[in-house]
C-alpha cells in the first residue's frame, strides 16, 4: 500500500509536460513518476561518464570564474576610461 507522500517542486512548464507525458501514457501524474523511479537505472558506463563529465566540470568553473573576473575588470577599465574621455570632451559633467 502506497502511504508515504513526495512533493516536488517545478515550473509550470515542467508541470505541464509531466502531465502531458502521464496522459500520454493512460496514467496519474504520480503513477508515471512512480514508473520513470522504477525504471531509473543507468548502466556502469552512463555512470562513469557522469563522473568524468562532473571532473571536467569541477576542473573547469574556477577557470571560468577566473575568466569572468579578469573580463569584469577589464570592463570596469574600460567603462572608467571611456568615463574619463566624455568628461574631458565636456560630455559627461
Amino acid at each position: 500500500m502506497q502511504t508515504a507522500r513526495v512533493t516536488v517542486l517545478m515550473t509550470p512548464d515542467r508541470k505541464a509536460q509531466l502531465e502531458s507525458r502521464a496522459a500520454d501514457m493512460g496514467v496519474s501524474s504520480g503513477e508515471f513518476i512512480r514508473l520513470a523511479v522504477d525504471n531509473f537505472n543507468p548502466s556502469e558506463t552512463e555512470s562513469a561518464e557522469l563522473a568524468a563529465l562532473i571532473d571536467e566540470l569541477s576542473e573547469a568553473v574556477p577557470r571560468m570564474r577566473a575568466a569572468l573576473d579578469r573580463s569584469v575588470e577589464r570592463l570596469d577599465s574600460t567603462h572608467a576610461k571611456v568615463d574619463r574621455l566624455l568628461r574631458d570632451m565636456g560630455v559627461r559633467a
